[in-house]
């Protein structure tokens, strides 16, 4: 057997560390600040050693995690849910920003699950901006939970990470995440009539606090789905029960 190239080593090792992120948003849904080395090496079913290789203590881990959970959390608002491609040969095909939408098994699985996501941007339509990108964000917290982990500790302002870890994080969901939201409900008050305060609605006080409130709702409601394991079929309830 001929000896891997560098290139499969790195494929090798980047594979091996989206498996060990994963797992410890797992983990830390369920465990918190309590996680360990040893339990993300259990949920992702590798060795110890082989985890403490890549991550020798948690709070790397934790970090890691949510710089790569931020490179994907750009874009939402104005991301519309989407019903999957489907190819020939009837298998659904990745798509959208995120990418998340999973291969079917057969035809049959493709075809349920393109009329199901059909029903889904149908229904979206029926929504308003916000409370349709409200839907997508608590359905892309279903299929990435470290996503709703980067939400969630943002909103206690990134505690669990030291100070000077914390502050730049903070500073990058700000611009990624909070300013797009901010624009997105001004533009929704001007649709409404509501006269725009004049000022930019990416940096307006107000807007990026509504902002961060909306999203904390969002967190604090979807928890309990999210542990069910039914937060993708309950995104729409909780959007209407706050009224978004």
């Amino acid at each position: 057997m001929s000896p891997r190239t560098k290139e499969q080593n790195e494929e090798i090792r980047l594979r091996r560390l989206a498996q060990i992120r994963k797992a410890a948003a797992d983990v830390f849904l369920n465990k918190g600040p309590l996680l360990e080395i040893r339990d993300v090496a259990v949920q992702a079913g590798l060795g110890y050693g082989t985890v403490y290789h890549y991550y020798s203590n948690k709070g790397d881990l934790l970090n890691d995690l949510l710089w790569d959970a931020l490179e994907r959390a750009g874009g939402w608002p104005e991301t519309p849910l989407e019903a999957p491609r489907v190819s020939v040969s009837g298998e659904a095909l990745a798509g959208g920003h995120f990418g998340l939408a999973a291969a079917a098994d057969t035809m049959n699985m493709a075809a349920a699950d393109f009329q199901s996501e059909s029903r889904e941007t149908t229904a979206a339509a029926e929504l308003g901006p916000v409370a349709a990108a409200g839907v997508r964000l608590l359905q892309l917290w279903a299929e990435d939970h470290a996503l709703y982990l980067l939400h969630k500790l943002a909103g206690e302002g990134f505690a669990a990470l030291p100070e000077g870890r914390s502050a730049p994080l903070s500073a990058a969901y700000r611009r990624e995440v909070l300013a797009p939201l901010a624009v997105l409900l001004e533009t929704e008050r001007a649709v409404d009539g509501v006269a725009a305060s004049g000022e930019n609605a990416a940096n307006s006080p107000h807007q990026l606090q509504r902002a961060e409130m909306l999203l904390a709702a969002l967190v604090g409601c979807a928890s309990l789905s999210l542990r069910r394991g039914k937060l993708h079929e309950e995104a729409r309830d909780i959007v209407q029960f706050l009224k978004l």
